[in-house]
């Protein structure tokens, strides 16, 4: 796994308490589109996001990944989804093209909503359909994600340290 972490020189980012701020992932192949079934994605992009802004904080590279059609190849003990599941700490939401039971379950269980898109998509397309959203009336899933305060920009403490 290889990480690229964006760090602002100028240190503008979002306050810590700062509500409606959320991190989101993507799972994509090309770092463009929302194009991967979870456990299939070579990479994961993830953007702060908030009613009026977006920014790319990271993108993560995995080396070992599942086909598409869901068939996995070499040892069936490897834990393929572990490095992804543990990428995705502080997230909120997580778009993907598809998601297993057993990934999405895991998923589920850290308070990130997994959502399925049902086509490829590019990534900005994506971030604008979640801030109209944020500046509407959210739905009751995402009104809730935004009250959590585990996901209230907790993750970049972690960079502060």
């Amino acid at each position: 796994m290889r990480r690229l972490r964006l760090i602002d020189s100028a240190g503008e980012r979002p306050e810590q308490e700062e509500e409606g701020h959320m991190k989101v992932a993507f799972a994509t192949n090309d770092l463009k589109r929302v194009d991967a079934h979870f456990g299939g994605a070579k990479q994961m992009v993830f953007y702060d996001i908030s009613e009026e802004s977006s920014r790319l904080i990271e993108a993560v590279q995995f080396d070992n990944t599942s086909a598409e059609d869901g068939s996995h190849a070499g040892d069936d003990n490897d834990d393929r989804l572990g490095p992804k599941i543990d990428a995705l700490k502080g997230c909120s939401l997580l778009f993907v093209l598809a998601i297993g039971g057993p990934a999405a379950a895991r998923v589920i269980g850290l308070k990130i909503h997994p959502i399925k898109l049902p086509a490829i998509e590019a990534i900005p397309d994506v971030i604008s359909r979640v801030q109209g959203m944020l500046k509407g009336n959210p739905p009751p899933w995402l009104r809730k994600v935004l009250l959590d305060d585990k996901h209230k920009m907790d993750f970049l403490e972690e960079e502060d340290a």
